[in-house]
């Protein structure tokens, strides 16, 4: 009899082993279930993201010249204002500033062989093997020129200097402008005259 009774107990045990394991296996089953219904979608990583096309957009260059609606005179004292910000000064024995005609003194606008060699390939078309530059600079010729009675171009030039040499002797040699020393003063021009920079203004898409 209590043999019986003791196989009965282990008959027991077992079921209820059997039944937990069933029921974890459930449980388990359960849990992947629900996690491939999660996983079913595009994980973030996976997701595209749109940061936008064209982001970096750079704007035209400002015709040059550029027609104001402003007297000569007013444009004149905007140009001296213009350049006075940028720590440019004028020549005042070449310029003629009643005539609307300003020729600045040269602008040092890199100085150091590292700093020059990367600025004048910015501000200059660099044709001269020579890479020796130690400094660069620039000289703006701005003229006024009268349209009608409440209009005026301004057209800027500007004379790309840099100093090159061997460290025994140096010379400055001219390079073509890249037009961004033109187009630095004349977007500087239109922010004073207008009250609204050009670089602030919605970029043209070039796509």
């Amino acid at each position: 009899m209590l043999r019986n009774l003791l196989i009965l107990a282990i008959v027991a045990a077992f079921a209820g082993i059997v039944s937990a394991q069933k029921g974890i296996d459930t449980q388990t089953e359960k849990i992947k279930q629900d996690t491939n219904k999660q996983t079913s979608r595009p994980t973030d990583a996976r997701r595209s993201i749109d940061w936008g096309k064209d982001k970096t957009k750079v704007r035209d260059a400002l015709p040059n010249p550029y027609k104001f609606t402003a007297r000569r005179d007013a444009l004149v004292e905007m140009i001296s204002q213009a350049l006075q910000e940028k720590n440019i000064l004028i020549d005042e024995a070449a310029s003629r500033l009643k005539d609307g005609f300003v020729i600045t003194q040269p602008f040092v606008f890199a100085k150091g062989p590292v700093t020059t060699q990367s600025e004048l390939l910015r501000y200059g078309l660099v044709d001269y093997a020579d890479t020796a530059w130690s400094r660069g600079q620039y000289t703006l010729t701005i003229e006024i020129q009268p349209v009608d009675a409440v209009h005026n171009n301004v057209s800027v030039i500007a004379k790309i200097e840099g100093r090159s040499g061997t460290g025994l002797t140096s010379e400055w040699r001219t390079v073509a402008s890249s037009g961004l020393a033109e187009d630095e003063f004349l977007a500087k021009l239109v922010e004073l005259v207008t009250g609204k920079s050009p670089d602030d203004q919605t970029p043209t898409d070039h796509r």
